[in-house]
């Protein structure tokens, strides 16, 4: 019989492919990075709890273009800075990326709010545009010359927080409680330099960053860097705590709230 390609895999082919993940090389990506300060009450609205806001209300956009051998990927977040406990980190509100492929671990294994976008970085001489879009609306672009190069700054940690969770399959909530993820980054830098520019934030029903608007411009650089991650769970979340923070997930919140009509899996 021909191989059946939906069959089980056998143990041999489950750990050559669990070798071949672990085998990875460096990925580099070549990004820009702006970081403003915002309404300190705007980020506390975002945060759902045990997240706190830190000492400084920060958002982040980070755009990135990944040289993914034979696949390459463009790759975007917007995040605000947050509190869990002592931990200080970041939490995404949106991760535009340009394939599919990338959606499936991050949401999956991570309960990154990752979509599919359009991700822009574009270089030409020192001058820089990048920006994130969804649904025909460019809601975030940062544009620029390049001013001055950067030291080097040696290898770093950084935080991320995600909730994982399913909604259930009744509509009434959630499949089990949603756990609160740490996703740790190691980060690598070969490459940086200082942007002289601007941000601009441009009105989406479907990703409101300009209700995070730049008080403060902090930083803006463009750089070459390599990162890998490992995420725990932490604790698990009140599904009360969380319902309230869905609509940040999905374009249509209503389909992660609505039981499926009889027979609408045929």
């Amino acid at each position: 019989m021909a191989r059946v390609r939906y069959g089980a895999r056998t143990e041999a082919e489950l750990a050559a492919t669990r070798e071949k993940s672990a085998g990875i090389p460096d990925i580099w990506s070549t990004g820009v990075v702006a970081v403003w300060e915002t309404d300190p009450d705007v980020v506390a609205a975002v945060l759902p709890p045990p997240l706190k806001p830190t000492g400084r209300p920060l958002v982040r956009v980070n755009i990135s273009k990944v040289d993914l051998p034979g696949y390459p990927l463009g790759a975007g977040s917007v995040a605000v800075a947050a509190a869990h406990g002592d931990r200080e980190g970041w939490y995404p509100l949106v991760m535009p990326m340009t394939h599919e492929r990338a959606l499936t671990g991050g949401r999956e294994v991570f309960g990154e709010p990752k979509k599919l976008g359009e991700v822009l970085v574009e270089r030409d001489g020192l001058v820089v545009s990048a920006s994130l879009a969804r649904h025909g609306i460019a809601f975030v672009e940062v544009r620029g010359a390049v001013s001055e190069p950067l030291p080097l700054p040696g290898p770093t940690e950084k935080t991320d927080f995600y909730f994982k969770f399913l909604p259930a399959v009744d509509g009434s909530g959630f499949d089990g409680d949603p756990v609160l993820v740490h996703c740790v980054r190691h980060e690598k830098v070969r490459k940086l330099e200082r942007i002289t520019g601007d941000v601009v934030l441009r009105e989406s029903m479907y990703d409101p960053v300009a209700d995070l608007p730049v008080r403060r411009l902090v930083e803006i650089t463009i750089g070459e860097k390599s990162t890998d991650q490992k995420g725990r769970v932490v604790e698990r979340v009140g599904a009360q705590d969380l319902l309230p923070y869905l609509h940040q997930r999905y374009d249509d919140p209503q389909q992660a709230l609505d039981a499926p009509p009889e027979g609408s899996h045929s």
